[in-house]
């Protein structure tokens, strides 16, 4: 049996998500539920819900990689709640967790969580135009180690599809 590919997407949480970065999320994860992917998030509010709820209505499953002890601090999308107690050392699990990730808008925790990816080698693609760091790092390296270049796609369908066919089976 193959295992089912799990995508982790990232970017805002709650208090600082835009409008942008909320309904392009919610579209990827629309779309991974079409492609019959795994949604791995951090599993709270802001991107981390939007693609949950996508996927949630797309059909889909999610996993929510939270930061507290109390699953019930999960938001209403996750079909599965994994409650690390760790806090936002589980940026490392999320990121390990994943075999691809979409970075939507984002800031210092996404960062982490990207960072974590591309020192294991797992590809990266940011959406343009939802601010954050999916913006400021597109098209980079993150070191002169050029582990992984942040592929960068301009629609969620688009983001979806290239981080599906960069994954390494």
């Amino acid at each position: 049996m193959v295992r089912r590919k799990q995508i982790l997407v990232v970017g805002y949480g709650g208090d600082h998500c835009t409008n942008v970065a909320y309904d392009t999320a919610y579209q990827i994860g629309i779309e991974l539920a079409k492609s019959g992917v795994i949604l791995i998030t951090g599993g709270l509010g802001g991107v981390m819900e939007a693609a949950s709820h996508g996927s949630r209505e797309g059909g889909g499953f999610v996993i929510g990689i939270i930061p507290q002890e109390e699953k019930r601090k999960a938001n209403a999308y996750c079909d599965a709640v994994i409650a690390t107690g760790i806090g936002f050392a589980r940026d490392f699990v999320t990121a390990y967790s994943a075999d691809a990730v979409i970075v939507v808008g984002g800031g210092v925790g996404s960062l982490i969580e990207i960072s974590a990816a591309y020192h294991n080698g797992i590809p990266i693609v940011a959406v343009k135009g939802t601010g954050g760091i999916a913006d400021q790092f597109a098209k980079q390296y993150l070191d002169d180690r050029q582990i992984v270049r942040i592929l960068q796609e301009d629609s969620a369908q688009d983001a979806v599809r290239r981080a599906i066919v960069s994954i390494k089976e």
